[in-house]
């Protein structure tokens, strides 16, 4: 099977990063890219052999020019800046410094902008450091959401984004028509079909994440949970919970949407495709020390089944399966759940020391709690 055709290039990018940090097997990182081993071991190769320019299928063209005729310094930040304009002073100086051995302090990038009037006083007093704080590996979290959507010449767009909580990795960066399970779940699919299961996805409260009211039970939440993820709902009123994703959509709109017009959902997608790369392999975090997300994030150890597991329980758990309108009986009791879990086992374990009060499981998840003392 052959690379599929978004870009070959930054596919090769991402696979030879990938199998660098050896987390899973080079067999099975082919599989998730759908790649031969053969295929596999010869990017590999050229990319240690050559670096980025082995990617390619014809040029060796070197990612420099050492022979060109140097810039000025200032010449030099003012072409950075001109390519990123969100980007501040530190970052510049840093991929200045890593990309062409121009070694110049922050203070030094930040008063050459000033001088020709690339910070303005308003940009200068947001510039707020946010209070930070991480999971302590890759995968142990992610962080899912929608951007909100905007329209392009032929429809409305509404970005789905999932991020690695340790790394800052953006894992999902797509375009859809709508906010439906079917594309969400096709995405999710995608991704964990390449970069493995996440111990826990964390999303906000709205749809399609949660039905009103009622946790975990949209029918993504019951096949997120199914798949041995945890599912987590940032508290109501609370967007920080997920502030990362969060503030990887103010990048986004910074650096993507508020810079130019899109005429489709595919021309959109082309755009985030280019600049997904660029934040997950170039674009310095400051959070990360001045590193790159990818030079972060490992994939995980948990592949993706290929078919459900068995849903099991404990031997001492009391096992219902869930009838028609969501209901079950519990010591003569008739009590109702949700209609999705309709046809579906769920587990009973009382609290201890709280007679009549049960906590109610779907797989491994606590989903609610069911309390037989009240009337």
């Amino acid at each position: 099977m052959s690379w599929s055709p978004v870009t070959v290039t930054d596919q090769r990018e991402e696979f030879v990063r990938l199998a660098s940090t050896q987390a899973v097997s080079l067999s099975e990182l082919c599989r998730r890219f759908g790649i031969s081993r053969k295929t596999g071991y010869k990017w590999l190769e050229r990319w240690q052999q050559q670096g980025l320019a082995g990617l390619a299928d014809r040029t060796r063209r070197p990612r420099h020019s050492p022979g060109r005729t140097p810039a000025w310094q200032e010449d030099r930040v003012l072409a950075v800046r001109s390519r990123h304009p969100a980007w501040g002073a530190r970052k510049i100086a840093h991929v200045l410094g890593r990309d062409q051995q121009l070694e110049l302090a922050p203070s030094t990038v930040n008063a050459i902008l000033r001088r020709h009037g690339c910070i303005s006083p308003a940009a200068s007093q947001a510039a707020v450091p946010w209070e930070r704080f991480e999971h302590e590996a890759p995968n142990d979290l992610w962080q899912m959401d929608f951007k909100g959507h905007f329209a392009t010449d032929q429809s409305r767009c509404h970005p789905l984004t999932v991020l690695d909580d340790h790394s800052r990795y953006s894992l999902v960066l797509q375009a859809l028509g709508q906010e439906r399970f079917e594309p969400v779940q096709a995405c999710l699919q995608a991704a964990f079909e390449r970069y493995g299961l996440p111990g826990c996805i964390n999303t906000d409260n709205g749809p399609p994440w949660r039905a009103a009211g009622q946790p975990a039970i949209t029918r993504l939440g019951l096949w997120l949970i199914r798949l041995g993820v945890t599912l987590s709902h940032s508290r109501p009123r609370h967007p920080q919970t997920n502030g990362k994703d969060e503030r990887f959509h103010r990048t986004l709109k910074a650096e993507v949407l508020g810079t130019r017009r899109f005429r489709s959902l595919a021309h959109v997608q082309q755009h985030f495709d280019q600049w997904r790369r660029l934040y997950n392999h170039e674009r310095p975090h400051q959070a990360l020390g001045l590193h790159t997300p990818a030079q972060r994030y490992r994939s995980s150890t948990r592949p993706m089944p290929s078919v459900l597991p068995p849903i099991e329980y404990a031997p001492d758990d009391l096992v219902r399966k869930v009838q028609s309108g969501g209901w079950i009986h519990l010591h003569g009791r008739r009590i109702r759940l949700y209609e999705g879990l309709r046809g579906l086992p769920v587990a009973l374990r009382p609290q201890p020391g709280q007679d009549g009060v049960f906590d109610l499981y779907y797989c491994h998840q606590r989903i609610a709690s069911i309390d037989l003392t009240l009337d």
